[in-house]
């Protein structure tokens, strides 16, 4: 296996990591996926744009949010990674959210791109930048509310 391959494994292992501890809710777990101090902007579209700093408060943030749902999972649809020589990296994830609201029982999907910046930070990578937007919501059988892609997100990964 070429150095960049082993790189796409460990970068990928890492969304992966991501994927899991926020379908599981295991927030504590978040920390050791992020460098410390991580800017995190979440743009869903229909509300104010957020911006965070730190794993802790996106835990706290997603936390909140989820809550609502008996049943939540987070879907990695695509990914696309670019390593460079300098011990950085940059990608998108494509994902989407399958979820059931605790009260009504009412199904739902949220889809996303996440933009990331990642960096090795003691030997492993992390995320060091994330930026999500919503590209579109859906809750029961009517039709989903589609929303297009910003300038900032279209951005190209290199490559």
């Amino acid at each position: 296996m070429t150095d960049e391959s082993a790189e796409y494994v460990a970068l990928t292992r890492l969304q992966a990591s991501y994927a899991d501890v926020v379908t599981r809710r295991a927030w504590e777990e978040l920390d050791p996926l992020f460098v410390p101090d991580v800017p995190i902007r979440i743009d869903t579209v229909t509300r104010p744009v957020v911006s965070l700093v730190g794993a802790a408060a996106l835990g706290e943030f997603v936390s909140g949010a989820l809550e609502r749902f008996e049943f939540f999972e987070f879907v990695i649809l695509n990914t696309v990674i670019d390593v460079r020589d300098d011990g950085t990296a940059s990608g998108r994830l494509w994902m989407v959210e399958v979820r059931q609201e605790r009260d009504s029982g009412e199904w739902s999907n949220a889809f996303g791109l996440y933009q990331d910046n990642y960096a090795l930070y003691d030997g492993r990578w992390r995320f060091a930048e994330r930026h999500y937007q919503s590209l579109a919501r859906r809750t029961g059988t009517g039709r989903a509310e589609v929303f297009p892609l910003s300038a900032d997100v279209a951005r190209a990964v290199d490559g």
